[in-house]
């Protein structure tokens, strides 16, 4: 490698840090790709070079090397050295559940990604050991990561392994750090100020009954903004936990964050004779390209997944520090 690039990368280790010194190397690697400080066919510095200015051992370098070499972002000429051989990025995102409105977060996540970021994805479904093993075994391997986290005392151990201005939180705030990058979605008061749009469609019936089968990982705060909706507006209400007591009744608005809740509600319809938006009403949490279509329409409340996606895909093509929340949005349909 000549002089000129030599001082062009310059490699840092942090003796403090927990990071394994080899995975530091990685990441300075691909960051200097990333930002075209190294750029394809460059030379990079030798073994020798990086254990003496780092004081770390052949095998660290090597093993980091390796690492990339892997990864098809380096390779190596005998007698001459490593040097850059691919500018591909690879980003790593990590869902809860593949439904429909996060195949909409997808799409719009990948599409907004130039031409050389692959995506990997992969989805822990709210296990705690799969999560773990994911994280585990892509630290250092990624450009960026994007990940949907749960309620789980372990999900901030675990992510503290990936470098904070490489990782952003998506979706639900919950076990983040205030100096995360996040998009998060509103919860709590937005769901709130949703409903309130909606009130003068709840009047048309009895009773609100809020469908939160016991199965759900939705957020649990909805519950508790439900509740506020209906006493601050004088709505008589139940909160139904067990699926085997969804039984819909004339002159009853449902609220479901379950599409399952969603198909049973339909069934009943057709076979008790009544018309959704008349005779009972229906509230769906999560908007999905089909919901327009489903009987008359669906009235949703929900994010805006496009949005998200939109958002994070900027996170990986930027290097910014991104904190904002995409908002909640209410659509009315013939069901309400």
């Amino acid at each position: 490698m000549d002089i000129e690039n030599q001082e062009k990368f310059i490699f840092v280790i942090n003796h403090e840090s927990d990071m394994p010194k080899y995975l530091q190397l990685v990441n300075g690697i691909t960051n200097a790709i990333a930002e075209n400080v190294l750029q394809k066919g460059e030379l990079l510095p030798s073994i020798n070079s990086i254990c003496k200015t780092n004081k770390l051992s052949r095998d660290t370098v090597f093993k980091a090397y390796s690492v990339l070499k892997d990864q098809n972002v380096i390779d190596s000429v005998p007698n001459k050295g490593y040097y850059v051989c691919d500018e591909t990025r690879k980003v790593l995102l990590v869902l809860d559940t593949f439904k429909a409105y996060k195949e909409v977060l997808y799409h719009s996540f990948v599409n907004n990604l130039p031409d050389n970021v692959i995506t990997d994805v992969q989805f822990h479904h709210y296990n705690i050991d799969v999560f773990k093993t994911i994280i585990n075994n892509s630290v250092g391997k990624y450009y960026k990561y994007v990940v949907m986290n749960f309620d789980h005392e372990d999900i901030l151990p675990t992510l503290s392994a990936i470098s904070n201005d490489k990782l952003l939180l998506i979706d639900w705030n919950i076990h983040s750090k205030k100096e995360n990058n996040y998009i998060f979605q509103d919860f709590g008061e937005a769901f709130y100020e949703s409903l309130v749009k909606a009130a003068d469609l709840f009047r048309k019936y009895k009773t609100i009954h809020f469908l939160y089968p016991n199965y759900t990982n939705h957020p649990i705060e909805t519950q508790e903004y439900f509740k506020k909706f209906c006493q601050d507006f004088d709505f008589k209400f139940e909160i139904v936990t067990n699926p085997k007591e969804f039984n819909i009744e004339k002159d009853i608005a449902y609220i479901s964050v379950s599409d399952r809740i969603l198909g049973q509600f339909l069934e009943q319809c057709k076979e008790k004779d009544l018309e959704p938006g008349v005779d009972v009403g229906f509230l769906s949490y999560n908007e999905t390209p089909m919901k327009k279509f489903i009987y008359k329409g669906i009235s949703v409340v929900s994010t805006d997944f496009k949005e998200l996606g939109t958002k994070a895909a900027a996170f990986i093509t930027h290097d910014e520090v991104v904190q904002c929340y995409v908002p909640t949005n209410l659509i009315i349909r013939e069901s309400l």
